[in-house]
Parts: C-alpha cells; structure tokens; sequence
C-alpha cells in the first residue's frame, strides 16, 4: 500500500472464542486498521481493550454502522445471528465478513445474498481450511489429475472440545470439511445421508456421521465429534491413480501422496495387481491460514474481486449442511434413550 492510500477500517463484533483471532490479524495487515471492537460483555471489552488499544468500543453494533469511516464489519458472533446480522450490515452501507457458517438455513442465506447484491458489498464466509496453504496444494494436485478419477473421500475431525448449545458437531466441525470437500470435487453431491447420537445434552448431537454421493461417482464420509479421545483433522481422497492425505495435525509432511493403486496385469486380462511406490509431501506454506483469509477479505475490498469463499460458495455449503441435518433429524429417535 502507497502512503497516500486510505487503509480499509474494519470493526470485529463478537469477542468471545473466536472474535479475538480476527481481531488480530486485521489489527496486524498493512493497509488495514482495526477501529472498532464490539460486544456486549462489559466484562469482555474490559479484557480485550489493553491489547488493541487503537480500537474504540462499544456494546452496540449500531454505533459501527452509523460510523461514516468505517469499510467493513466482521462477524464473530454465535451461529443463530450470522444471516440477520449479515443483512443489517450490508444494507447498512458496509462490507461483511462473517464467520462460518453463513446460516442455518438455505432461505437464510439467500437473504444475505441478496442483501450484498443490492448494497453493492462485498459478502465473504469465514471457511478457513479453503485459505490453508496444505489444502490450496491438495486442490492443486486433484485439479492436475495427478490422483486420477477422486472415488472417495473421508474425513475425521475429532477431540474431547467445547460442548456447545446453539449448534451440533454437524454445523460446528461439519462446516469446515464440507467446504474442502465442495472445494476440493467441484461439484455439490445429489444424495446426503447423516447418523448422530446426543450422548451428553439431549436434543444436540455430539458424534454425527455423514454421506455423500456425486453425480461424478465419487463419495464422501465424515466422522464429526467433539466427544473423543483423539484430537484429529485428517482427509484422505482416494483416486484411481493415487492417494493424498491432508493432516492438519502434523508439523510437518501437512500434504501427504501416495503412489498406491491397482494396476492392469498385462500378463492376465481382467487381473488386477496392487502397486505400493513412492511416497511424497509436497512443501507448504508455513502461514496462518486466517492471516491469508483476513489479507484476502481486505485485497477483495480493495480490488472490488469476489472472494474465494463468497456468498454463494457459502450457500453451496449451508444446502449441504441442511440436507444433511434433514437426514439427521429424519433419523432422530422419538422415545427416551434407554
């Protein structure tokens, strides 16, 4: 940014888990000033005013929008308000990054579409693992053909993590492999089929299990659980060539390809032999995914560009979600568990 450019001023509403992450890296992006923070915990300002002494605060995210300076809102608060607070945004004038998901329901999210639209804003969903450096490789390496033909995917995300109230490990974890997955097919699946248990508060799933099929033929399946021993973040995509891995777990080798498949014997028509070769993870980036997410909010509103993770890229992944959570709930036992 020349000197003489006006920096994008942003303001972060919601400073409880995740808000302060945010606040940071737009606090630290060139070309960026963090001018407002906002939340209605007295006690939470109090907490977080030393460390970005710059920003000013408020309790009402009304006094962000009446503020004539200020480019763009972002949205750290609980899932149930993202849509409603996203459409006060943008036709407030201002430009909105919100986290994930973008809503719970497919309606909803097309209000805050349409919302951006008219205003003429910029509307960016907040899914991280689409701006991490291991998975911009893994895309890469599937869109080479390097895997061959994707036949299926499956991940696991797990740990013994927060229990929440206002949403399942479906809407929670479950966001964040959708969105790979979308990303990583390009294509949204024509079939969704979820199982899940509410082990520990009634009525929220701890542990679901999801399907999805393609038209492509490929197939996804997710293991979601905040009610585990392991801490895992683990894809795995098989293709018909080879086999890659993503572990976000790992310090390093993030990107694993497998040179595993099953070759035509020609010696025998019809025989198949299994190939075990080499082995290989391709170098990554060692940068905080949401420092990359926050730095391409602030470079689209600049460039006027549509994001990576738009609106609409949002809304690919609340259909799936509602779809599944259909599933899940056509599945739901009606009587007391034993």
């Amino acid at each position: 940014m020349s000197t003489s450019e006006t920096p994008v001023r942003v303001g972060v509403v919601g400073l409880g888990h995740w808000g302060p992450n945010l606040a940071r890296n737009f606090a630290a992006i060139s070309g960026c000033e963090l001018a407002w923070l906002c939340d209605g915990s007295e006690e939470v300002r109090q907490r977080w005013a030393p460390t970005f002494p710059g920003a000013r605060m408020s309790a009402d995210i009304q006094q962000l929008l009446d503020d004539p300076q200020l480019d763009a809102v972002i949205l750290a608060t609980p899932v149930p308000t993202h849509a409603t607070l996203a459409v006060t945004v943008l036709r407030a004038g201002k430009h909105c990054f919100v986290e994930k998901p973008l809503a719970q329901t497919v309606v909803d999210a097309q209000r805050a579409i349409d919302a951006a639209e008219d205003a003429g804003k910029l509307l960016m969903v907040g899914h991280l693992l689409e701006y991490h450096p291991a998975v911009v490789s893994l895309k890469q390496i599937v869109a080479s053909g390097e895997l061959g033909t994707p036949y299926y995917l499956y991940g696991n995300r797990l740990n013994l993590g927060v229990l929440r109230s206002d949403e399942n490990a479906l809407w929670s974890l479950g966001a964040h492999d959708v969105s790979v997955v979308l990303a990583l097919l390009d294509e949204e699946p024509v079939e969704c089929f979820a199982r899940g248990e509410s082990y520990v508060r009634p009525g929220v799933e701890d542990v679901v299990f999801c399907y999805m099929r393609f038209a492509s033929g490929a197939a996804a399946h997710l293991h979601l659980s905040w009610l585990d021993p392991h801490k895992e973040r683990r894809l795995t995509i098989v293709g018909s060539r080879r086999m890659a891995t993503f572990d976000d777990m790992a310090l390093e080798g993030k990107v694993t390809v497998y040179d595993k498949g099953f070759d035509e014997d020609v010696r025998s028509w019809g025989e198949y032999l299994a190939r075990s070769g080499d082995i290989r993870s391709p170098q990554i980036a060692n940068t905080e995914p949401l420092r990359l997410e926050c730095e391409h909010f602030v470079d689209c509103i600049r460039t006027g560009t549509a994001p990576r993770s738009d609106g609409r890229s949002g809304l690919r992944v609340v259909r799936v979600l509602e779809a599944l959570q259909l599933s899940l709930h056509a599945a739901a036992p009606t009587g007391p568990r034993p």
